[in-house]
């Protein structure tokens, strides 16, 4: 409001004495400025000293209570340390004592073992000196020894290792022969007992089958029909299926051969379907045979099937359905192939229950162990060989692939399974009657049975008997003991188990004085 007033009159007064009047008030005005400027600074500086003065104090209450802090904890470590060391001082000298007890007790016994050390010097030399005696005495006794006796000590220590070395062999062979003896008959009745009765809890069959089929007819007219037109129709029928169709004065019946049993029911089969039709004609023929062949595959399956329902073998791949269903047109030796691994699963199983392993991979085996034999293509391995490497293509457990490979003995047997399998497969084929061989293969085989024990130092004869399932032989009594006619029937049944093939096992029987008998099984 001044300020607004003195403008106002510095107006009013013109440039004159309004001049002097500005001026006087513009002094009074700086004097009033000045005047209030140094009370604030003042103010300002006293509040300022004051302020100053409450943070020293509170600067130095501060620090008064961290140094106070400080100290308690440096004198609370101190202490703590204090304690610790006067802790150790008292462990030091607890040691200290201790390791001077047993540096005590350590002089006292170095002491007494240098009594009992000394006390033992004292005995060994009294021990030498009678050991010394003792020789001379020894040595004297010895030398009178020799002069009666007339040998060295040499020669009389050779002389008793020898009389002792005779006895222990003597006495190990007698004991060698006892515990052999106990063992084979244990075993023998084990094996027999378990053998009878598995082979009377198994019932089978023992026709055997041949290479031909009958086909009856109603009457010999139809025979005309079959042979057609200058043979045309016979001759469609012996391309369509490749079996031989033989039409002679045999009454009511047409004789239909070939090796194949699958292609000799396929031409049965169609006979018969062509008979009862009547339409007999080259296509007709083959339309016949065509769905013939189909109806055979399918049954061949349900054979499978069936067979591994009867047998209760369950998850096998259906392929190896189908050729256990092959199984049933094929024969072995005239056995039917299909009732013979039937009859060895039946036989596996039951061993492996009495012996107390897995019946039913025993019974699996037994059925898939000829499975070789219906693969459809030619192959240079063996049958056993091939089963067992179709039976690990379609994932078959390692035991039974095993004893489908072994049980000809081509690879090691690695399974109690596997000479189960082998044992089964050789009683269903050496039943009576279950196989038939070719009479020039059956006596060439014989033949060299008696050519092999021929071979062996002090065989006068040898004759093979019960159709080769045993082979007696004569040695000379002057040149073989009963020891070494033992030896040779071991070593003929095992020279036959390496060299031959044969169903079953041989007995092999040594002739002396007496007999030692053996088995190649």
């Amino acid at each position: 409001m001044s300020d607004v007033l003195f403008i106002i009159l510095a107006a009013l007064a013109g440039l004159g004495g309004g001049a002097a009047l500005a001026g006087f008030f513009i002094k009074n005005k700086n004097a009033k400025l000045e005047e209030e400027t140094k009370l604030k600074v003042s103010s300002m500086l006293r509040e300022a000293e004051l302020n100053a003065e409450s943070i020293k104090k509170d600067r130095m209450l501060e620090a008064k209570e961290k140094f106070l802090k400080l100290k308690s904890e440096f004198d609370e470590e101190t202490s703590n340390k204090k304690n610790i060391i006067i802790t150790n001082e008292n462990k030091v000298k607890q040691l200290q004592q201790q390791v001077a007890k047993e540096q005590e007790a350590v002089k006292r016994k170095e002491a007494e073992l240098d009594s009992k050390k000394e006390n033992l010097n004292a005995q060994l030399h009294s021990v030498q000196v009678k050991k010394e005696e003792l020789e001379r005495v020894t040595n004297q006794r010895i030398a009178d020894l020799e002069k009666v006796a007339g040998l060295t000590r040499e020669e009389a220590r050779d002389q008793i290792v020898t009389m002792l070395t005779e006895e222990a062999q003597t006495k190990a062979s007698s004991q060698i022969k006892d515990i052999l003896d106990e063992a084979k008959l244990t075993a023998t009745k084990q094996a027999k007992k378990i053998v009878l009765d598995t082979i009377q809890r198994t019932a089978t069959e023992h026709a055997v089958e041949n290479c031909v089929s009958v086909f009856n007819i109603e009457s010999d007219d139809i025979k005309g029909k079959i042979i057609g037109r200058e043979g045309r129709n016979i001759r469609a029928l012996e391309a369509a299926t490749g079996v031989e169709i033989v039409v002679d004065d045999t009454p009511e019946a047409i004789i239909i051969s070939g090796f194949d049993p699958v292609r000799r029911e396929i031409a049965r089969l169609s006979l018969h379907r062509l008979v009862q039709d009547g339409r007999i004609h080259p296509a007709r023929i083959e339309e016949v045979v065509a769905k013939t062949e189909k109806n055979i595959e399918e049954e061949i399956v349900e054979i499978g099937e069936r067979t591994c329902i009867d047998l209760g073998i369950h998850g096998l791949h259906p392929e190896l359905i189908r050729m256990v269903g092959r199984m049933r047109f094929r024969s072995s030796y005239g056995q039917n192939l299909l009732q013979h691994s039937r009859e060895v699963a039946k036989l596996a199983a039951t061993m492996a229950a009495e012996m107390g392993l897995n019946a039913k991979l025993a019974k699996r085996a037994g059925l898939l162990h000829d499975i070789g034999k219906v693969w459809p293509e030619e192959q240079e391995l063996p049958h056993a060989i091939l089963g067992m490497e179709l039976a690990k293509r379609y994932k078959e457990n390692p035991e039974i692939c095993n004893a489908i490979g072994a049980h000809h003995d081509e690879i090691e047997m690695t399974s109690m399974i596997s000479p189960i399998v082998q044992a089964s497969d050789a009683i269903s084929g050496s039943r009576p009657g279950a196989r038939r061989e070719i009479m020039d293969s059956y006596v060439k085989r014989l033949k060299e049975l008696e050519e092999l024990a021929l071979g062996f130092d002090g065989v006068n004869k040898c004759f093979a008997m019960q159709a080769g399932r045993e082979l007696r032989i004569l040695v000379d009594a002057d040149n073989v003991d009963d020891q070494r006619a033992g030896q040779l029937s071991f070593d003929i049944s095992q020279k036959i188990e390496k060299e031959m093939q044969y169903p079953g096992q041989i007995k092999v029987t040594v002739i002396r004085e007496m007999r030692s008998v053996s088995y190649a099984r």
